[in-house]
Formats: structure tokens, C-alpha cells, sequence
């Protein structure tokens, strides 16, 4: 009866016009940038966190959350049409999905991939309003302990479930942490890594640091390694949107798998969309009965990890909404937007902003209907807007990313400091270094340092309180066995090199 009530008073929030009509701007930025390789909705969110300061929390949480997942269903357009994917999580999209437009099929795969996002989205936000006030319960009887180990656990589950050397998530991390102490001590006053310059002394904006990273590289890269020629639109007319009905037998039973296991994952620290997608096609792969389709044309290697995927982005919204915990660089970005309006990310926000929190889950069920209608009916359109050559649009990305930086501290600066974040993301990049784990360091690293303190003065400085709380030593345990397997093909790869020896 309490959850029915709850999701009155969320669409009482959502149903507003001037909620619907950001939901709807959120939801169509999404999808346009998931069309368009090589933005994202981390970029854009960044480039967007500024603007949020003029609006109501709501109504920019309400934007912001619409790009994110309005984002996974772009991204299987360009994904299909052009053997590109507009976002990460829409890499394995391109391998079967590609190969059913090449067929005369795009219709089918489009429509298929759309109708698997809206069922899985609006399953996890189903999640989200059911499994949200339990933990957020759960939450409240956390002490200082108890979110120092989590965040802990977090950042290590991170460094786990990043791609590429472990070695270079855990630096990546480090270096976040460190720029996240940036600025003057709260408790003594000094100031700390700002090497006598004035413009540090308030630490770095979070907005500076990501639109840096994630906006401004990703515009030097696509420069670096992009060729437009090299972009092969499906031309022919897209005739059939519906599939057919054997794609329906074939296509449902991997939405429901898809959408089960992109709903844990996504819940997961470093998890997410992209994590879904390709743990959801290994998965039809191996349980199919013709698996030698795959890769040429599956229904099935769409549908699921196109509900993985959404599945995925919109149950990660769980840990940061009711703990305060991002599991990804967007959630980060999120709990920016909260601090950019003085919130305090954790489950206090559910009992002291209840419309906020409510009106939020609401609007996701109305982003997702929204992004069916903008999807099916504009195929043509986003046909025509891929074949916009990326030098074309460059610059307008880069404009924005000036202004909206500019806009959060009045200071040139603050531009300053982006474009030199921007090249530091470019040479990241050529390193292979992903500048994910470092967003998620830089926001987590002040609020570890907080509880960590607040935990060492209730103790009396001793550290043994970590452990003598049960569920702080409970997060620790989890936190040494994520390492444990971490270390593990290291050890062994060392113990089998010295036998040969």
C-alpha cells in the first residue's frame, strides 16, 4: 500500500508539463547522441551538469537520467544501420544486427531492439521502485564504518570489472582520489595540492574534470582516428518495422534473459549497460539451438543485449539513489548534479525529498514510452543524420563544452583546466587507460576521507572499529576476496614461471 502511494505522489511529480517536457528533452538528447558515434552520454551528461544549476533538481535529474538510457536506444541505430556503435553498450549489437540489415531486415532488427529496451527499462524501474526502500532502510542504520568500507568495496569491485590491465584501473583510481583532494581540508583549514594557485583553492569542479576527460578527448579522438567515408549507411528503404513472428518466438525468451541478468549487473560497482550487453549475448549464444546463426543475423544477438543493456543503465540508478553509491562514471555524474544543489547523496534523500526521489522513478517508465515513439517513427530521420560528416559537428561539441564549463564557475580558468584534462584523457586514452575508474575515485575520494575521519573520531583513533562493526567487516571481507581475484591468475602466472625456471 506504501509503494502505491509512493508512485502517486512520483506521477503526480512526473506527469507535470514542465517535468514531461524535460523528460522528453532528456529523452531525445539521448537517443541523438546514442545515434551519433563517438559523443556518449558521459560527454554529454558532463557537458549538460552545468545547466542543471538553473533548474529544479528534479527537473534536471529528470533530464539527465532521460539521456542516459535514451542513450542505449540510439545506439542501437547507428549499431544496425551502420556497423558502428553510437555507445559501448551497443558494441555487440552491431554483430548480429548489422548483418539482419545487410539481409533487407533493419526494420525488424530496429524494432526488435527498441521494443526489447522498452520491456527491460520498464522492468528496472519497476526494481528500482520496489528494491529502492529496503535499502534505503538498510542504508539508514549505516554508520561512518559501514560507507567508508562500502565505498571501499566499490571502488575495488571497480577496478575488478574494469577492461583492459588491472594495473591501470588501480592507478587510474589513485589519481582520482588524489585529485579529489584538490582544494582547502574542511576539518584544519590548509590547503592542500594547489601549488600556490588561488583557482585551486575551492578543489576542482566535477563538471571541469569530466567534461575534460570524457568530452574534449573524445573530440581529439574522434580527430585522430576518424574517417568519415569509412561510414556504410544501409540506403535501402526500411519497409517492415514489425518482426515477424517467429522473431517474437525466438526474440521474447532472450528479452526476458537479457533483462534478468542486465538487472543484476547493472546494480553491480563498475557494471553497468556495457557489462549486460556482452554477459547477455555470451549467454544466448550458449544456451541457443542453432548457435552457428550468431553473426549472421540472429534475432536473438539483438534482442538480448539490447535488454541487457537497458536493464543494466537503469538499475544502476539503485546504489546511487539509496546509498549514494555510483556504480559508473554517469552515476558519478549524477551525484554531481545532487551536490551542485547542496543534496547530499544517501537513502536520506527518499524520506526528506520524496517527490524528487519518486518523480524521478516515475519519469522513467514515461522516458521509456517516449523513446518508443521518438525510436520507431524517426528511423528516416536518424538515417539522414548519420550521413552528417563528424568535422561538421565537432566544433558546435566543442563550444558546448567551453560554455558549460564556463557556466558552472565564471572563470576562464576553469577552461583552462579542461582543456588540459582533455589532453590528459587523449594521452589516457593512447595508453590505454580508461578514465572511468578516475571520475569514480574523484567523487567517492571525499566522502571515503569524511567517513573515514568521522569513523577514527568516534573510535578515539582506533582502527579496529572497521571490524568490530558486522557489516563494515562483512564489506571488507567482499572487498579482500574482489582482490584475492584480482591477484590470482598473477600468483599463478608467477608460481608456473618459476617452475619452468
Amino acid at each position: 500500500m506504501e509503494l502505491l502511494s509512493n508512485l502517486a505522489l512520483g506521477f503526480s511529480v512526473a506527469l507535470t508539463p514542465w517535468n514531461m517536457l524535460f523528460a522528453f528533452i532528456g529523452a531525445m538528447i539521448g537517443t541523438l547522441i546514442g545515434v551519433l558515434p563517438g559523443i556518449g552520454p558521459i560527454a554529454t551528461i558532463a557537458m549538460l551538469l552545468p545547466l542543471t544549476f538553473h533548474l529544479e533538481p528534479t527537473a534536471g535529474l529528470i533530464m539527465l537520467a532521460g539521456i542516459f538510457y535514451g542513450a542505449q536506444y540510439g545506439g542501437s541505430t547507428s549499431a544496425i544501420l551502420i556497423n558502428l556503435p553510437g555507445e559501448t553498450s551497443s558494441v555487440v549489437t552491431t554483430i548480429d544486427g548489422h548483418q539482419m540489415a545487410i539481409q533487407g531486415r533493419a526494420g525488424a532488427a530496429l524494432a526488435a531492439a527498441a521494443l526489447a529496451s522498452f520491456f527491460a527499462g520498464c522492468v528496472s524501474t519497476a526494481l528500482i521502485a520496489g528494491f529502492a526502500p529496503p535499502l534505503a532502510r538498510l542504508g539508514q542504520s549505516f554508520g561512518s564504518p559501514e560507507y567508508f568500507s562500502l565505498m571501499l568495496l566499490g571502488l575495488i569491485a571497480a577496478v575488478v570489472l574494469a577492461h583492459g590491465s588491472v594495473v591501470k584501473a588501480i592507478a587510474m583510481i589513485v589519481l582520482g582520489l588524489l585529485l579529489g583532494l584538490i582544494g582547502t581540508d574542511g576539518n584544519t583549514g590548509g590547503q592542500r595540492f594547489t601549488f600556490g594557485l588561488n583557482e585551486l583553492a575551492d578543489g576542482l569542479d566535477v563538471a571541469t574534470l569530466a567534461i575534460g576527460l570524457f568530452g574534449i578527448s573524445e573530440i581529439m579522438a574522434n580527430l585522430a582516428g576518424r574517417d568519415d567515408a569509412a561510414r556504410d549507411v544501409v540506403t535501402k528503404r526500411i519497409t517492415r518495422l514489425w518482426p515477424t513472428r517467429d522473431d517474437f518466438a525466438r526474440g521474447w525468451p532472450a528479452v526476458l534473459r537479457g533483462t534478468s541478468l542486465g538487472a543484476v549487473l547493472g546494480v553491480l560497482p563498475g557494471g553497468g549497460a556495457t557489462l549486460s550487453a556482452f554477459a547477455a549475448y555470451a549467454l544466448e549464444k550458449r544456451v541457443s539451438d542453432r548457435p552457428g546463426m550468431f553473426g549472421r543475423g540472429a534475432i536473438e544477438g539483438v534482442a538480448g543485449p539490447e535488454a541487457a543493456n537497458n536493464a543494466g543503465a537503469q538499475s544502476s540508478f539503485i546504489p546511487m539513489l539509496t546509498l549514494g553509491i555510483p556504480g559508473n562514471p554517469v552515476m558519478a555524474l549524477m551525484i554531481g548534479a545532487l551536490m551542485i544543489h547542496g543534496i547530499q547523496p544517501g537513502p536520506q534523500i527518499m524520506t526528506e525529498r520524496p517527490q524528487m526521489f519518486w518523480g524521478m522513478v516515475a519519469s522513467m517508465w514515461i522516458g521509456n514510452l517516449m523513446l518508443v515513439i521518438i525510436n520507431l517513427p524517426l528511423i528516416g530521420f536518424w538515417v539522414q543524420l548519420l550521413k552528417v560528416p563528424y568535422r561538421f559537428l565537432y566544433l558546435a561539441i566543442l563550444l558546448f563544452c567551453a560554455i558549460g564549463v564556463y557556466t558552472v564557475s565564471n572563470s576562464a580558468a576553469a577552461v583552462i583546466m579542461a582543456a588540459i584534462f582533455g589532453v590528459a584523457g587523449f594521452v589516457f586514452q593512447r595508453l590505454a587507460c580508461e578514465p572511468a575508474p578516475l571520475i569514480l575515485g574523484f567523487v567517492l575520494g571525499p566522502l571515503m576521507e569524511e567517513n573515514l575521519r568521522r569513523a577514527l573520531r568516534v573510535s578515539g583513533g582506533d582502527p579496529m572499529i572497521f571490524v568490530d562493526r558486522p557489516i563494515s567487516l562483512g564489506l571488507l571481507i567482499c572487498a579482500a576476496i574482489l582482490l584475492l581475484i584480482v591477484a590470482l591468475p598473477a600468483i599463478r602466472s608467477g608460481r608456473e614461471q618459476a617452475f619452468q625456471e
